[in-house]
């Protein structure tokens, strides 16, 4: 489980006197007890699951990745390459991402499991890929090859 990870790693990151990592662990541990304080209040079992912990993870890699090129675009290569530190760490955790065949063939298949035959089938073609692919598929993406497909551009 990643929860567990987090904690043991934080310890080993904490012996090791690696601040960076120590701050980029405590920041995920952080986000993540909000995320089940507001699971809660959802009436949802208190604790999100792992595909959710990794979607979080997915959207603090995208934010710092935005970060990162503000930083650069303003002259502050010290900040922009903090972010892209914390970027590898936060990744450590992640399943490895789909390549774009790998990410074309994934939106086939679930093209056909859910039958999708024109552009009003998109939103149930990507819920499909949002529950199989947490974490693993930049949705941005493939969301652009589903409309392609579907649109009969290829």
């Amino acid at each position: 489980m990643l929860r567990t990870r987090f904690a043991d790693d934080l310890k080993s990151a904490m012996k090791a006197q690696d601040s960076c990592r120590v701050a980029t662990l405590r920041l995920i541990l952080a986000t993540l007890k909000d995320r089940d304080i507001a699971a809660r209040g959802d009436g949802e079992q208190g604790t999100v699951s792992d595909e959710q912990i990794l979607e979080m993870l997915a959207k603090m890699v995208r934010q710092r990745r935005e970060s990162a090129a503000l930083y650069e675009d303003s002259g502050r290569e010290d900040l922009a390459s903090r972010e892209a530190e914390e970027i590898s760490i936060i990744e450590e955790y992640m399943p490895k991402p789909l390549d774009d065949a790998e990410t074309e063939t994934a939106v086939r298949a679930v093209l056909n499991t859910v039958e999708a035959k024109s552009i009003k089938d998109m939103g149930r073609a990507m819920a499909a890929l949002k529950a199989e692919y947490a974490g693993r598929m930049d949705f941005a993406k493939a969301s652009g090859l589903v409309k392609q497909i579907l649109s009969g551009a290829t």
